[in-house]
């Protein structure tokens, strides 16, 4: 590898750079030098909800535009913050170990969601989990919020709120694993729990081959079949959409297999359709073509578009 300390962009958030380090540190064993570059983004500074401002996207701008400008050689995402559609003059092209893609409820009194009182007051900022939670317990209270891990905690330990959801890969990596009452088991936001590694479509190839040695390539094929039906439904993190995508053994089978399942919400709760598909981890995108055409074909456009 030839190039010198590499200069990695990240959000400014204590996650974010987080994140970002488990990446820096992945490239230090590979025997490349990183140092972090800390930029913050619109999404961070703003209290407005993800919707408003545009769902998908609104993190990922500010360290794209600093990477096209060359003040910084590569950038880390989370995977579910980016729009699907290519960003013209750069690449994801890595992708490490995914962390855990479930939710996690963070209750008072180490409370599961079963055992939340009617009437509970429950905060997210995602309308997929919005609406997860109005199926689940339609007598809860579902509050909007924003801000960053530590905020959302403070709305339950202040007794504001009685429970927030998060994702559990974010309390994983910030070490706040004993803040979790309950790991969800349901399908969660298509890349949840992946990081994506964003460069210049120009740059050379040591530094794509040192991200090589960083990518999995299970992640990768997961991420891309979720990924494939968000972009199939023309849907953002702003719609109640949900896409999951692991790959087994093969056992009984020649090879691996990728099995995606999607979902989408009526926005109010109470209603969802579902698609499947189980194909060979090459095929990731394709099957999520097809599950999501499927989702189309059952209504599934008149509550993600509405």
């Amino acid at each position: 590898m030839t190039h010198g300390t590499l200069r990695l962009g990240t959000r400014a958030s204590d996650l974010a750079r987080t994140q970002a380090g488990t990446v820096a540190d992945a490239l230090v064993g590979v025997g490349v030098n990183c140092e972090l570059v800390p930029m913050t983004s619109d999404g961070d500074v703003t209290r407005a909800s993800l919707a408003s401002l545009g769902g998908t996207g609104v993190f990922a701008a500010r360290l794209r535009t600093a990477l096209l400008a060359e003040e910084c050689d590569l950038v880390v995402h989370s995977y579910k913050d980016l729009p699907t559609a290519p960003h013209p003059g750069l690449e994801v092209v890595a992708s490490p170990v995914r962390e855990d893609h479930r939710d996690a409820l963070c209750a008072r009194d180490g409370l599961a969601l079963a055992e939340l009182p009617a009437g509970a007051r429950v905060g997210t900022g995602s309308p997929r989990r919005v609406a997860q939670l109005r199926t689940v317990r339609p007598d809860l209270e579902v509050v909007d919020i924003r801000g960053n891990v530590g905020t959302r905690l403070a709305f339950v330990t202040s007794g504001e709120l009685d429970a927030v959801v998060l994702a559990a890969a974010g309390l994983h990596r910030l070490g706040l694993d004993e803040v979790i009452t309950e790991t969800l088991d349901w399908p969660t936001a298509p890349g949840q729990g992946v990081l994506a590694v964003e460069i210049r479509s120009s740059q050379d190839a040591p530094l794509r081959e040192a991200l090589a040695q960083i990518h999995d390539g299970g992640t990768w094929a997961c991420a891309q079949a979720e990924r494939s039906v968000l972009a199939t439904l023309e849907a953002g993190c702003a719609a109640p959409v949900a896409a999951h995508a692991s790959i087994s053994d093969g056992v009984g089978t020649p090879g691996p297999r990728l099995t995606v399942r999607a979902l989408a919400y009526r926005p109010g709760g109470g209603e969802v359709l579902e698609a499947s598909a189980e194909v060979e981890p090459a095929e990731a995108v394709a099957a999520g073509a097809d599950v999501a055409r499927r989702l189309l074909a059952d209504g599934a456009a008149d509550w993600i578009h509405d």
